[in-house]
């Protein structure tokens, strides 16, 4: 379990909880045993994303899922942003390319410097790479056929300046309510993947941020956008960056499994166990 969930336990245990980790894929584990499943540190699910999405419709079945199923499969391919982008919230401006698109005729984005290959189903970082447009493109080609060629989905955005300087704002979510922002600093060099950190992720440069009106407003309105039942979501994180004129756009929303950095927050480990507690109780 990742370290950050590990301060929540105690906080949910303090409120007459009885909480257990288990893995997802352990056959072992009797689901329909527990009134609630939490899914949280499940970053292995991008290589079997058909068969994770199984267990979760197999879960739900069997008791309740937070996040529920359906927001599973719907979140866990970054396809998503077209529904967002449809219902007239700004996104980074992203083409996907998959199996039976014509490779050879896709073009690096205008009216930027460098942009960022990267897979529609993915996590941290993996096959994650950022490119100049001035530059030979073999390398982004062959990023794209590499993709492409295993069945997936590959995606091609700009890169946009302003996150070296502002960085990335996540805007934490918990019970449907805002609960905290972070920083996250530069992590893409061009050329380069990035530092990884246990073979999976970038090293993040983080620290709290005070979120502005607009991205606070930003965030509210993609979360209310989120296909199904209002109140189905015991968490969320909303990842915004500057566009070329400074105002927020979607990079990612993070439903299924996002790091909540507790630490940045005072209490947010305690908000988290009470929303679950909340659940519990009807």
């Amino acid at each position: 379990m990742d370290p950050d969930d590990q301060l929540m336990l105690p906080e949910v245990r303090s409120l007459g909880i009885d909480v257990v980790p288990a893995v997802w894929d352990d056959e072992s584990v009797d689901w329909s045993s527990f009134e609630l499943v939490v899914i949280r540190n499940t970053w292995d699910y991008s290589d079997r994303r058909d068969e994770f999405v199984a267990w979760c419709d197999a879960v739900e079945k069997q008791t309740r899922l937070l996040n529920p199923a359906a927001i599973v499969r719907w979140d866990s391919d970054k396809r998503y942003l077209h529904d967002v982008e449809q219902a007239g919230l700004p996104i980074v401006p992203t083409v996907f390319l998959g199996p039976g698109d014509d490779l050879a005729r896709w073009q690096p984005p205008h009216d930027c410097v460098d942009f960022v290959v990267k897979p529609s189903v993915s996590v941290g970082s993996r096959d994650t790479m950022r490119y100049g447009v001035d530059g030979p493109l073999d390398e982004a080609q062959a990023l794209i056929e590499m993709i492409v060629g295993q069945g997936r989905t590959a995606m091609v955005q700009p890169y946009l300046d302003a996150v070296d300087d502002e960085g990335e704002t996540a805007l934490l979510f918990i019970g449907g309510v805002l609960s905290h922002a972070i920083r996250k600093g530069q992590m893409l060099r061009r050329g380069e993947s990035g530092a990884k950190v246990a073979g999976l992720f970038v090293q993040e440069n983080i620290e709290p941020r005070t979120p502005s009106p607009a991205q606070i407003a930003m965030a509210h309105d993609v979360m209310a956008n989120v296909p199904g039942p209002p109140g189905q979501l015991l968490y969320g994180r909303v990842d915004l960056i500057p566009d070329q004129s400074g105002m927020p756009v979607l990079l990612e929303l993070e439903l299924i499994e996002p790091s909540m950095f507790f630490t940045h927050s005072q209490g947010a480990e305690v908000r988290f166990a009470e929303a679950i507690a909340r659940r519990l109780r009807g």
